[in-house]
């Protein structure tokens, strides 16, 4: 895919890995525009700010009838409120799923058919290494996370004969605001929003851009004593 002529709306663009990917596409001559929920907060040159929340189905009808020329959708637009699935309140687990699953299922139902109308394209979903392991801590962020992966692997095949390409991005903890309590080792969002764009200009299905998200790939090929070892 020549991305150089490409049309590309990157959802929660405002920020962090959104803000990463929109400023690697801009840097490879795409049309970008910056999907979020307060536009004013798009600050970067070049970028064409759009309101839309992904979770108001209003919104996003909104911005398919305002960016209908888009070929390249990336799914970004994510939540993590922390939730176990015991514990927490039902409200933000049901956030978790809001997002990432139905909001993104929301956004792909609304821009497909342009996509399709305008040629053909690609979709990447920004998914996680938690896609395939859950940390208990965080169950309600990795059963979204699942259910997204899911999704993705069903609109993958009944896209493909409307020309429209869907990818998965996998990827572990990236130095953002929604991993800025966790410890341990974190991409830098610019090298993965390369990757990750090297994935859609090369027609990749999949894209596993760190060694966490590869681990986990392996370790769901070994069933759950691989998965979770700390069981009996």
């Amino acid at each position: 895919m020549d991305l150089s002529t490409s049309t590309v709306l990157v959802t929660g663009a405002n920020r962090g890995f959104g803000r990463a990917l929109a400023a690697e596409l801009l840097g490879r001559g795409a049309t970008v525009y910056a999907g979020a929920r307060n536009p004013n907060q798009v600050d970067l040159p070049g970028a064409k700010p759009i309101a839309l929340d992904i979770t108001d189905p209003a919104s996003v009808a909104a911005a398919a009838e305002a960016a209908g020329d888009v070929t390249v959708l990336i799914n970004n637009a994510g939540s993590a409120t922390g939730a176990d699935l015991l514990s927490a309140g039902l409200d933000d687990i049901r956030l978790e799923m809001d997002t990432h699953y139905f909001g993104t299922l929301s956004v792909v139902r609304s821009f497909a058919p342009r996509i399709a109308a305008n040629g053909g394209g690609a979709i990447l979903n920004v998914l996680s290494g938690l896609s395939w392991v859950s940390f208990p801590e965080i169950g309600a962020y990795c059963a979204a996370k699942s259910a997204e992966w899911s999704l993705t692997n069903a609109l993958r095949v009944q896209l493909a004969d409307r020309g429209i390409r869907v990818a998965g991005l996998h990827v572990g903890y990236m130095d953002t605001d929604m991993a800025r309590d966790v410890d341990g080792a974190k991409s830098d969002p610019a090298d993965i929003a390369r990757l990750a764009v090297d994935g859609i200009a090369a027609d990749a299905y999949e894209i596993l851009a760190d060694n966490a998200s590869r681990q986990a790939q392996t370790a769901l090929a070994g069933g759950v004593s691989v998965l979770y070892p700390q069981l009996p």
